[in-house]
């Protein structure tokens, strides 16, 4: 039997929750205690990394592509003074190459949230905080509800009770 408020076991009999303080009145519930936040969003937020990575790979293909043949077929058709400068190549390469390593450590940390490995919930923090600069609007609305899952003291020892239940 559990405390309808926290969850807590509870004998029967007794007036008062041992955690929250809670008067216990009319029947005491037999459901199992509501899991908590992380327990209840982790898989939800792993997919959106997931998903979100994949949309940040195709885009820095695309960006790369673009980068290595559209813009080099216009400079060397421009001529004299026609065509992109011929530093815009390397830097949208440079910037194509970054996005792909970023969508590589969020397809990393995605998977590491799914199977609730330890180091994922650092990395994804991490991926989150450069997502809310980075990567408007979706970017932001995903490292905001990133940080609000994962990023409290009471999430930390959710998270870590998440490890240790599979590790077991």
């Amino acid at each position: 039997m559990f405390c309808d408020g926290c969850g807590t076991p509870v004998q029967p009999g007794q007036a008062f929750c041992s955690k929250c303080g809670k008067a216990i009145v009319g029947p005491i519930s037999l459901a199992q205690p509501r899991p908590g936040r992380v327990q209840e969003h982790v898989r939800l937020l792993s997919l959106f990394w997931l998903a979100f990575s994949a949309f940040n790979t195709i885009g820095g293909v695309i960006l790369y592509v673009i980068a290595n043949t559209l813009l080099v077929h216009l400079r060397n058709r421009g001529g004299e003074g026609g065509g992109p400068p011929a530093f815009l190549t390397p830097l949208l390469s440079t910037i194509a190459i970054l996005l792909v390593a970023k969508a590589i450590c969020g397809f990393i940390a995605g998977w590491g949230l799914m199977q609730h490995e330890q180091w994922a919930r650092v990395i994804v923090l991490v991926l989150a905080f450069v997502s809310l600069f980075t990567n408007i609007p979706f970017g932001t609305a995903l490292g905001i509800y990133t940080m609000w899952v994962l990023l409290p003291s009471e999430s930390e020892h959710e998270y870590e009770a998440l490890v240790e239940a599979r590790a077991a």
